[in-house]
Parts: C-alpha cells; structure tokens; sequence
C-alpha cells in the first residue's frame, strides 16, 4: 500500500501528461493519498505499508518503501496535507495546465519517495527527482527576476546535493549496503576519524538543502519567484528532507563526528535565528519577508537537532525537531497559499502599497491573522507545541553544577528571535490589513468561499496538533 501512496502522484502526472484533465486529476490524486497517508498514521505497524522490490544485484539495490518510525509517517503525512492544499488553490496560466498541476504532482511524489524509501539510492534519488519541476515551475511560471532565482536555486541545491552524494556514498562504503536500517545497524564499524569528514559533508550538504546559515541565501529568492504551489510544496516539505536526513541517517550513522562540529552548527544556526532574523525584519515585500522567515524558523529545528547531538539519550529532542518541521510546514504552506490571495485580490504584495485590506476581504483578513499567529508561536497553533518543545529539549541536559553548556546559551540567544518573528509578522499584518484603505484595496474582493478550501485545510492542521500534540507525538513513541 505504500508504494501505491508514493507512486500515485507520479501515475496522475503521466496520466495529465497523455491528456487526463490536469485539475480533476491533480485533485482527485492528492484527496486520495491524503486519505491514505491518514489510513497509514493509524496503521503504520501493519505490515501491508512494506514493500521491496529488486532492482539491482549488485551493488544490492531495492526499490523499498516502509515506516521505520513514526518520523516518516509524520513526514508523510505533512506531505500529502500540504499537496492537496497545493493542487486546490493554484491558479494556472491559460494553457500551462498541464506543467502546473504535473509539476505539483512530481513534486509530491518525490517528496514521498524520499520520506517513505528505506534504501539509500531511492532515498537521494527521489529528492532529486522532486527538484526538476521545482526549477521549471520558477525558471517557466515564476514572477519577477524568474530566470535568476531560478538559476541560483538550480545551482545552491546542486551544489548541496553533490556534497551530500559524497558523503553518502561514503557511508554506503563504510557500511558496505544501500539499505538504510542495515547501514544504522553497522554504524559502529565506522572509524571516528572517518566520521568526522563524512559528518562534515553531511551538514553541508544537508544543510544547504535545508538554507542552513550561510548557504541560504538561494531560498528567500526562489519562494519569491515561485508560483503558490510550487513554494508551498518546497518551503512546507521539501525543505524538511535535510532535516530529516540528519536525523534519519547523520546521528544514528556518525554521531561522534556530529559531536566535533556541534559548536560550529550552534554558530550556525543562530546565523538563522538572529542574521536572517533581522534580514526579515527589513523586507518591504511579502513573498521576500516570508522567504527569509522561512529560512529563519528552520534555525529552531537545527536547534533541536543539536540538543539530540549533545546528548543522544534526549527524549524530547527528535520529537520537538518533528513536531515543529510538521508545523512549520504547514503554517508556512498557509502563508504562501494566502499571500497568492493577496496578490489576486488587490494587486500587489508590496507592503507600502497596502492598507487596510481587512475591510474588503475580513475572511481574508481572519485566515492570515491566524496563519501570522501560527508563525510568531501562539499558544493553542502548531508552532507553539513545537517550539516550546525545543526549549525544553535544549536543558533537558542541564546540570546545575556545571552550569550553562553550549546548546543552552546558544537556546538563550535563540529566544530572542520570537520576538523579531513578532516584530515583522505583526507590521506585515498592520500594513496589509489594519489602517485606512488605499485605492489598491478598496474594492478589493475576499476568498470566495470554495477558494477557502485549502486554507482551512491547512488551518484546521495548525489547531489539531496545537491543541492536542500528541497527535503527532504518540507516532514518535
């Protein structure tokens, strides 16, 4: 059955690619697998989600898909919620159907191949696969400087996926298999030595995957440039495949050569946290401020990853980093699908060009208040849980008669970045939707009310796992 929820999206593309009604197909395929995937998180024990089959003697590859933990079904599950809320509110240029939804579709199938595959080869393949239609969507149906933001992005996550191939390649050596669970149980054969380069690269090239300070700077970009789907499909779950990958593979696999680069990856990540902080407090367009966000919030989950680091034996740090790369992207995912409303209804998603929108569009104004609450961490949404969750990870560690260790001082600094992700979500909001209406806004119309479909989708995700967490946490145990 896994292999269906993973190769469906990639059947429905083929199907619109020989002419099937690229919508109707798109929709019909994501509605689909989401039931699936929730079939899947009340059942992922079962031993019908397996599947294996041969594809290479030697070296030993396997076409295989499988839930080793509770991660990849949270992963799965943030995917096929996000592509349905995806596929449901593009609006695709007259007679590009077909590249649209296609291209939303692959994506979604990669995404899931990566997030299901349990042999190596297929776990980097389907990434890569995934991020073909990412730099044609920008590069063909993108806006503004397109063609540059495509190019970057193209050459950023080239780069990264290089680096992270040699890495990988690396350990399939050292481990002498491509299967991902063999490889985790062969992980003490690895030399320390060795893992110090080999977690070198690892970071590096997840990193850049992921815009890890200072290799970010091709995301704020692209997300810009992006039509809706495509950067809520990247930023909402693409990007959390680095993430995943580390915890997945980088701190079972060499968690001793992790532990030499955990101050340098503190530094780092509080690059995210404060720099692009800061960079965000000053954008003056909202595809742009919400790009650097973007890039900003991944720097908690770094955080948490480095408290796993720290302290292997941490029962809260894999859960935090999950819960708050599922409420990341979702709450991110709603943002961009909203700031496309925005730029339907009056215009323009320069924030001196607005004003006083939430006149003409209150249902507009009500869902983007609750998406902006959801990223500044207020209680009762998604990111709260999350990211109070990575606090308490961060000193999970604390010995009062040793005083602060690194990743409780780099946890203390950290915090100041709720408050800049207030300062800028808050004046996006009052100069959008508060003061005295501007021409551009004044008759501007609101969502109609079958276009409110994958917001509230998205939003009723937020107040699910917000509300009651362990949802998602019960899947961790």
């Amino acid at each position: 059955m896994l292999a269906l929820l993973v190769l469906l999206p990639i059947a429905a593309f083929i199907a619109i690619l020989f002419g099937a009604p690229a919508r109707i197909t798109a929709v019909a395929a994501a509605a689909l697998n989401l039931a699936l995937a929730l079939v899947a998180a009340c059942t992922w024990h079962c031993a019908c989600w397996a599947f294996s089959v041969p594809v290479l003697a030697k070296p030993a590859l396997n076409l295989a898909f499988g839930f080793p933990d509770g991660m990849s079904v949270v992963m799965v599950l943030l995917t096929a919620i996000v592509t349905l809320a995806a596929v449901l509110s593009g609006k695709a240029p007259d007679g590009r159907e077909t590249l649209y939804f296609g291209s939303s579709l692959l994506m979604s199938g990669g995404a899931l191949g990566a997030f299901a595959a349990t042999d190596l080869f297929f776990f980097y393949s389907f990434h890569e696969l995934a991020l073909i239609p990412t730099f044609l969507m920008i590069g063909i149906l993108g806006r503004g400087e397109r063609r540059a933001a495509a190019w970057k992005i193209t050459i950023y996550l080239g780069l990264g996926s290089i680096v992270l191939l040699i890495g990988l390649v690396w350990l399939a050596r050292l481990t002498g298999t491509f299967d991902m669970g063999r490889m985790v149980a062969a992980a003490g054969h690895i030399d320390p030595a060795a893992q110090k380069g080999i977690a070198a690269l690892l970071i590096v090239g997840f990193g850049t995957l992921v815009s890890l300070f200072p290799f970010h700077s091709w995301a704020a970009p692209a997300y810009a440039s992006a039509p809706a789907p495509t950067a809520m499909l990247h930023a909402g779950v693409l990007k959390k495949f680095g993430l995943y990958g580390l915890l997945r593979l980088a701190i079972p696999l060499v968690p001793n050569g992790l532990e030499v680069w955990l101050n340098p990856l503190l530094f780092l990540l509080l690059g995210n946290i404060l720099w692009v902080g800061y960079v965000t407090v000053s954008q003056k367009r909202l595809d742009m401020l919400l790009g650097n966000s973007s890039v900003m919030h991944m720097g908690y989950i770094f955080l948490a990853i480095a408290a796993l680091i720290a302290f292997p034996e941490n029962p809260l740090a894999k859960s935090a980093a999950v819960l708050l790369m599922f409420a990341h992207g979702i709450s991110i995912a709603l943002l961009f699908d909203l700031t496309d409303r925005i730029e339907r209804s009056a215009g323009s998603i320069d924030l001196d060009d607005l004003g006083g929108l939430a006149k003409a569009t209150p249902a507009l104004a009500l869902m983007f208040g609750i998406a902006a609450m959801a990223s500044i961490g207020l209680p009762g949404l998604a990111n709260f849980a999350g990211e109070i969750l990575v606090f308490l990870a961060a000193f999970k560690s604390y010995n009062g008669t040793t005083g602060l260790g690194p990743v409780q001082i780099a946890c203390i600094l950290s915090i100041w970045g709720v408050v800049v992700s207030a300062v800028y979500m808050l004046r996006a909001y009052r100069n959008i939707f508060q003061g005295p209406a501007v021409p551009l806004t004044a008759s501007a119309p609101d969502i109609p009310l079958s276009d409110r479909i994958p917001g509230l989708l998205l939003i009723v995700a937020l107040f699910a796992v917000g509300l009651y967490p362990n949802l998602l946490l019960n899947l961790m145990r």
